[in-house]
């Protein structure tokens, strides 16, 4: 079952029971990080190496991605390629990694980024912040498409009331 983000936090506030697992883990709806993932994905970076061999580019120092409304930031970028070699695969993000866009916000250790199903797996102390909201944990797993994802990990959350500041 996918449960809103702010009933969630509804139902924390009324003191509604959670059974272990809950606790463990939160399914919730990520409707401001909803991302058209056909849209092209431009980087900005102090710099880039890139290996043919490999298939791979590594864009390092001040990292920016950018996809319609999304931004990643991160120290490093590794991208790699789809076998044809012309498609990004995924983005493996390190380093103070940060995935926002005009309404929410998610912070974490590194994130990988799978473009074709628009999955992003946050790992390392995440913390998602939707206005005055805010739910943690250690894995978030995203799906863009959907706008919808799971936090995983000892799931703690903190929340502003209606009418308070």
């Amino acid at each position: 079952m996918l449960i809103p983000f702010r009933a969630l936090l509804l139902a924390l506030a009324l003191g509604a029971p959670m059974t272990a697992a809950a606790q463990q883990q939160a399914e919730v709806a990520f409707g401001g990080l909803k991302q058209d993932t056909a849209l092209p994905v431009e980087v900005q970076a102090d710099k880039l190496t890139v290996s043919q061999t490999d298939g791979m580019a590594i864009f390092s120092g001040n990292v920016l991605v950018g996809q319609g409304d999304m931004r990643l930031a991160a120290a490093e970028v590794r991208v790699e390629y789809a076998a044809d070699g012309k498609a990004i695969a995924k983005l493996h993000a390190t380093g103070g990694v940060t995935l926002a866009n005009k309404t929410d916000a998610a912070e974490a250790k590194e994130a990988v980024y799978t473009i074709a199903t628009g999955t992003v797996v946050m790992t390392g102390d995440v913390l998602l912040t939707q206005g005055k909201s805010a739910i943690s944990g250690q894995k978030l797993v995203m799906d863009l498409k959907a706008g919808t994802g799971v936090m995983e990990g000892r799931v703690s959350t903190v929340f502003m009331p209606e009418g308070k500041k």
